[in-house]
């Protein structure tokens, strides 16, 4: 198995971290209503999900 033969510096260690963020969620327009919402989620303003009513929600 590898083993490093020096420490790696903070620094370093830092710059390849600096691609291990989070993304922000890719968001779809509702066709219902228009509100955004997550892809392949049910709407959470109107509770349609791909044109249909999957959700009975009250304004």
């Amino acid at each position: 198995m590898a083993h490093p033969k020096r420490r790696h510096s903070s620094s370093r260690t830092n710059k390849r971290r600096s691609h291990h963020k989070i993304a922000e969620p890719t968001l779809a327009e509702c066709s219902n209503c228009g509100a955004y919402h997550k892809y392949h989620h049910v709407c959470t303003e109107c509770g349609y999900y791909r044109g249909r009513q999957v959700l009975n929600v009250n304004k």
